[in-house]
């Protein structure tokens, strides 16, 4: 029986753990407070207050983020598709809006639901989009340990050695700035090494949400490597601050410049 140490300092039996992780309200719950993330790496580099609250009260969702739910969903795991709630309204301040949302929980305008299924359209009508689909697995869990912590991470299309992760932009020439921007490269490190593949074999299928144009990036070793830095630093401050540490003391925490 496998173990695993997890960020409750116990160790707990690996198959069980990996056996829940295809459950949402699991993987985004309880393993949140068990395991690190390319997110909460993220958060940790930007600041580890950031990090504290939304981990504490939760965060709110960025339309982007909205968006690429229903696109992954679409794309990935169509016969999810009937789970989503739509609304048939002009805004989400309106009446009916908010009602659906207390009986449901999450529900998506009709205009999201259409944006969505335009974008899915030209990425399945794309053949060089469809090859990086070929023979594989999609939103595959894996829980490991990377630099002596435990992470999770869920890769969008996994095949025999490589990973394609499918992500929506509004400005796809500007792609590379914004994948630098949003920490792309720690999930790169993250992921080449808790399912063990090449960075040469790490692609991000790019599609942009106004024009629909498709683009399909490599990964360089200096984006890898920088994501490696980040992963490092996350790390750093996360054992600063919060391991072992029932209460972070965070009130002296400062972040220092010359200008």
């Amino acid at each position: 029986n496998m173990k695993i140490k997890l960020l409750d300092d116990k160790q707990h039996d690996y198959c069980k753990i990996k056996s829940k992780m295809y459950d949402d309200e699991f993987y985004y719950g309880e393993l949140n407070q068990l395991a690190l993330s390319s997110s909460s790496i993220k958060l940790l580099v930007d600041s580890p207050k950031k990090y504290y609250f939304i981990n504490k009260y939760g965060q709110s969702e960025s339309q982007g983020l909205r968006d690429g739910t229903l696109l992954h969903t679409l794309i990935l795991e169509p016969d999810k598709w009937d789970q989503f709630h739509f609304v048939d309204v002009a805004s989400k301040n309106t009446k009916a809006y908010k009602e659906a949302k207390a009986e449901f929980g999450t529900v998506y305008t009709k205009k999201e639901k259409s944006d969505a299924e335009r974008v899915a359209d030209a990425v399945l009508k794309n053949e060089y989009a469809l090859q990086q689909m070929t023979d594989c697995e999609f939103e595959v869990p894996v829980l490991g340990e990377v630099l002596g912590m435990p992470f999770r991470g869920k890769a969008d299309i996994l095949g025999k050695d490589r990973i394609c992760d499918i992500k929506t932009t509004s400005d796809i020439k500007a792609f590379p700035y914004s994948a630098r921007k949003y920490g792309y490269d720690v999930q790169v490190y993250l992921y080449c090494n808790l399912f063990n593949i090449d960075y040469k074999n790490f692609k991000f299928l790019v599609v942009d949400k106004g024009s629909l144009d498709i683009g399909i990036w490599d990964v360089s070793e200096d984006f890898y490597l920088k994501g490696k830095q980040k992963v490092e630093l996350g790390i750093e401050t996360y054992k600063e601050y919060f391991y072992k540490q029932p209460e972070p003391e965070l009130n002296n925490y400062i972040i220092k410049g010359t200008l």
